[in-house]
């Protein structure tokens, strides 16, 4: 029976590698398809849509570890020489985490709240990193592309080997896990995991840190397990909690938000993949710059599910929401349960409008456009839609004793704010005329 490198179990091998490996390569020696179809998987993944998002991905796994340990965490960057180093507080690796990590398409977080799926997104690591490194407090693993070829080569399964040569041998990086050496353990204060990555030749660690501090805004604003990102610049953080506060600042710049969340009704459930259907309960923010720097068809924004796809909207506001997704997660997937969202995200849009004084509530009507997406012409119909029934327009005093809901408040009194009817009543006739032609 082939085991690859062997380690002693203990404390020597925490998670049990050695049995994960054991049963990987058994697998392969028994069908060398397996191995190809493995490899093909985990460089589909690589090159699709997985492929620019190793911070998004590991931002992802270090706010779910946040929630599950139920407290928010910083996430810190550093690069060592061409090693990059992010490290975050969090529950732990586990050995269903780990087996998670070694089986790409099986995540330990089936049936969690959290976002990301730790064994597919994991895999983006893969874009910079053959090596790639997680030391945790409970232990440590280490996933090798080049040493990963070598037990295949070793395996003495002749087929096994035949399917290596034929790909030149390059193995898959993320199917044998080994644990770290012992003189790997120690971690940064306050961290619980450190994920440390080996970088690729002609990869620049200050060009990866720089995306990082470039991406970092965003997923401050979508996750709201993490609280901050530690830079070697300097800490970006989010100050308000987005699940209570009404105005959020990330860095330097205000949003103001307005949040929904529900259940999806059981009978949408059925159409969607059976591990999905753990997830019941759907969540959505609007989310408004404070600083005057609306989206709309001059500036498209994309949808965030709650993390950047790549759905572009050209709506004034930032949706964030939990639709369901392509495997690659840059994509919506059709469907009743993202339609039932959607609409019920839109329902919410004119909270955000009516929230903002009277003099802003005309540029946050969607601006007349073709849509940027799918996605983007459901929203724009649906928010559209319900701007026309909701109370949100001041009457001519300016008081706020707003008409009831239900009333056509679209249907603009003459005797309203007159720049206010005038801005109103030019963006929708060229609204409707593009939505006749459309």
């Amino acid at each position: 029976m082939p085991t690859g490198d062997t380690a002693a179990l203990g404390s020597g091998d925490p998670f049990d590698t050695a049995s994960l490996r054991r049963a990987v390569l058994d697998a392969w020696t028994a069908s060398p398809a397996r191995f190809r179809e493995d490899a093909n998987a985990e460089e589909d993944l690589l090159r699709g849509g997985y492929r620019d998002r190793w911070f998004v991905e590991l931002a992802q796994n270090a706010a779910d570890a946040a929630e599950r340990a139920g407290i928010t965490t910083t996430l810190r960057v550093r690069a060592d020489g061409s090693v990059l180093h992010v490290a975050n507080a969090g529950a732990p690796l586990d050995a269903d985490g780990v087996a998670g990590l070694a089986s790409l398409r099986a995540s330990a977080k089936r049936g969690s709240g959290g976002v990301g799926r730790f064994g597919v997104g994991f895999a983006a690591v893969t874009a910079i990193s053959d090596a790639p490194r997680v030391v945790t407090r409970t232990g440590g693993v280490v996933f090798d592309r080049a040493r990963t070829a070598r037990a295949v080569a070793d395996a003495g399964a002749p087929g096994l080997a035949d399917e290596l040569a034929r790909r030149d041998g390059a193995a898959p990086a993320l199917r044998l896990v080994w644990p770290t050496g012992p003189g790997e353990a120690e971690l940064p204060p306050g961290a619980d995991t450190e994920v440390r990555l080996p970088l690729r030749a002609g990869l620049d660690a200050d060009d990866l840190v720089a995306l990082a501090a470039a991406q970092a805004p965003d997923l401050l604003l979508a996750l709201p397990a993490l609280a901050a990102v530690d830079l070697p610049d300097g800490i970006v953080r989010r100050t308000g909690d987005i699940g209570d506060a009404d105005t959020v600042r990330v860095g330097d710049r205000r949003w103001y938000v307005v949040r929904a969340e529900g259940d999806v009704p059981s009978a949408l459930l059925a159409g969607l993949a059976v591990e999905d259907r753990a997830r019941t309960v759907w969540r959505a923010t609007w989310a408004l710059p404070g600083d005057g720097a609306l989206a709309g068809p001059e500036r498209p924004d994309v949808l965030h599910a709650p993390t950047p796809t790549d759905e572009r909207t050209t709506l004034p506001a930032r949706l964030l929401a939990t639709v369901p997704l392509d495997p690659d997660r840059r994509h919506v997937r059709d469907g009743a349960v993202t339609e039932h969202v959607l609409a019920a995200a839109a329902a919410r849009y004119p909270d955000l409008v009516r929230a903002r004084p009277a003099e802003e509530r005309p540029a946050l009507v969607p601006a007349p456009a073709l849509p940027a997406s799918a996605v983007d012409a459901t929203l724009r119909d649906a928010v559209v839609g319900a701007l026309r029934t909701a109370p949100w327009l001041p009457p001519a005093s300016g008081a706020e004793d707003l008409p009831p809901a239900g009333a056509q408040v679209l249907d603009l009194d003459p005797a309203g704010p007159p720049e206010i009817v005038d801005a109103l009543a030019e963006r929708l006739e060229r609204y409707h005329l593009l939505h006749a032609v459309r």
